[in-house]
C-alpha cells in the first residue's frame, strides 16, 4: 500500500484522516524522498540530452552572425554596472554628469560671448571705414565729427551689453545651482529609500529564515526520536525471539471455525434457525469494496489466524469486524485510558488499531500486505501474527510521544457480533 501510494504520489483523504500526526510526517516525508528522486532522475535524461551532438545548420552566404565574447572559464562575458570594484558609484557617476554638462554649457555661451563680441568689432571697423572716406584736407570739422560719433557708438556699443550679460550669468548660474540642489536632493531621497527597503527586506528574509531553522530542526527531533524509538523496538523483539527459541511452528494452520451464536426469537414470532443463506441472517447488500475485503479476509488471513488468541482457537475480545471509524469511536468512548480494538478497515486490505487515550481516539493502521503485520509508518516492526502484534504492545508503548499500551480490551457490545460475516 505504501509503495502504491508512493507510486501515484497521492493518498485519500479519508485514509489520511485516519493517520496519527507522526504517520502523516512519516508519510509525507517519504513521499518528499519520492519526489526528490524523479526530480534527479529528470535532471539526468536532461543533461544526457543536451550532451548529444546536434547537427549544425548550414550557413547562408554572406550571412551575420554573432560572436559572444568569452570569459576566462569559457563562457559568456557578461558585465553588469555596479558589480566590479573599479566601477563608480551612484552619486559620484551624477555628480560627473552634471559637471560634463555645465563644462558644455559655459563652452556654449562662451562661443556666443565671442560671436557677439566679433559682430561689435565688425560694426566699429565699418563705422571707422564710413569715416576715413570723408577724411579730406579740406575738411577737419566732418573728420572730428566722425571720429565722435565712433567713439559715442563703441562707448555705447561696450556699455550697454555688459549688464545684460550679467544678468544673464547671474541666472544661469542660479538656474544651475537649483538643479544641483535637486538632484542632490533625489539623490538622497533615493538612497534613504534603497536603505529602508534593503533593511525591510532583510528583516523579512530574517523571520523566515528563523521559521525555516525552527522546522528543519523540529524535523530532526522527530527523526532522531524515531529512529530510537527502532532501535529500541528492533532490540526487545531480538530478545522476544531469543527467548521463544525454535518451539514456534513455521506454517501457522488455520483453526476450527468458531460456533456461530444462538438467538432466541421476540415474542409473537417463529423461531428462524441460522445456517446458509435461505435460513440465514437477513442483511443489507454490500458494496463490491466489502465484498473484495470479505473475500480477502477468507482466503489470505484465516490461515494465518487472523483474529485468533495466541495460545487458543478462540475468537480475540479486541478484535472486531468491518467498523467505521465513527462506530469505533462509539464503542471506546465508554472505557477507561488504555481501551483498545482491532478493527477490519472498510476501505483497504488492512486492519486499524483504535485507542483511547487521555487526549482521546486515536487510529493507527495496520499493514498486512507481506505475511506479517506491522504499524504502517510508526515502528517498521513486524510480527507474525496480530495477536502477537497485541501482546508485545502491552507491555512496549507504540509511540514514544503517546506512550500507548494495550491494556483493555474492548470486547463485543451487541449480538450477533460484528465479525460473524467473516467467518461464515
Amino acid at each position: 500500500m505504501l509503495r502504491q501510494i508512493l507510486s501515484e504520489m497521492y493518498i485519500d483523504p479519508d485514509l489520511l484522516a485516519e493517520l496519527s500526526e507522526e504517520q502523516k510526517q512519516i508519510l509525507f516525508f517519504k513521499m518528499r524522498e519520492e519526489q526528490i528522486r524523479r526530480w534527479k532522475e529528470r535532471e539526468a535524461a536532461m543533461e544526457r540530452k543536451e550532451s548529444l551532438p546536434v547537427k549544425s545548420r548550414p550557413k547562408k552566404e554572406n550571412g551575420k552572425s554573432v560572436h559572444w565574447k568569452l570569459g576566462a572559464d569559457k563562457e559568456v562575458w557578461v558585465w553588469v554596472m555596479g558589480e566590479h570594484h573599479l566601477d563608480k558609484p551612484y552619486d559620484v557617476l551624477c555628480s560627473e554628469i552634471t559637471a560634463e554638462r555645465e563644462r558644455l554649457r559655459a563652452k556654449q555661451e562662451a562661443e556666443e560671448l565671442r560671436k557677439t563680441q566679433s559682430e561689435k568689432f565688425t560694426n566699429n571697423l565699418k563705422t571707422k571705414s564710413q569715416c576715413s572716406d570723408l577724411q579730406t584736407p579740406n575738411n577737419w570739422k566732418t573728420q572730428n565729427a566722425c571720429k565722435k560719433v565712433a567713439e559715442e557708438e563703441e562707448v555705447r556699443q561696450e556699455s550697454r551689453p555688459a549688464p545684460i550679460l550679467e544678468e544673464k550669468k547671474t541666472q544661469k548660474k542660479e538656474l544651475v545651482k537649483e538643479k544641483q540642489d535637486e538632484e542632490i536632493k533625489q539623490v538622497e531621497e533615493d538612497k534613504t529609500k534603497q536603505i529602508y527597503k534593503n533593511w525591510k527586506e532583510d528583516s523579512e528574509w530574517q523571520a523566515s529564515l528563523r521559521k525555516s531553522k525552527a522546522a528543519d530542526e523540529k524535523r530532526r527531533s522527530l527523526a532522531k526520536q524515531a529512529r530510537e524509538d527502532y532501535k529500541r523496538l528492533s532490540l526487545a523483539a531480538q530478545r522476544g525471539r531469543s527467548a521463544e527459541g525454535l518451539s514456534a511452528p513455521q506454517k501457522p494452520r488455520r483453526p476450527p471455525l468458531p460456533p456461530k451464536p444462538q438467538f432466541l426469537p421476540p415474542a409473537g414470532h417463529p423461531p428462524k434457525a441460522l445456517g446458509n443463506s435461505n435460513q440465514g441472517v437477513t442483511r443489507t447488500a454490500s458494496s463490491s469494496a466489502q465484498e473484495d475485503i470479505i473475500r480477502w479476509f477468507k482466503e489470505e488471513q484465516l490461515p494465518c489466524r487472523a483474529g485468533y488468541q495466541k495460545t487458543s482457537d478462540t475468537i480475540a475480545p479486541w478484535f472486531h469486524g468491518i467498523l467505521t471509524l465513527n462506530k469505533a469511536n462509539e464503542l471506546l468512548s465508554t472505557g477507561l485510558p488504555g481501551t483498545f480494538l482491532i478493527r477490519v478497515s472498510e476501505k483497504m486490505k488492512g486492519y486499524a488499531l483504535s485507542y483511547l487515550s487521555e487526549e482521546g481516539c486515536k487510529h493507527f493502521l495496520i499493514d498486512a500486505s507481506a505475511d506479517s503485520y506491522s504499524f504502517l509508518g510508526v515502528d517498521q516492526l513486524q510480527h507474525a501474527t496480530l495477536a502477537d502484534l497485541v501482546e508485545y504492545h502491552k507491555e512496549e508503548p507504540i509511540t514514544s510521544l503517546g506512550k500507548e499500551l494495550l491494556l483493555y480490551p474492548c470486547g463485543q457490545q451487541e449480538q450477533p457480533p460484528d465479525y460473524l460475516e467473516l467467518f461464515e
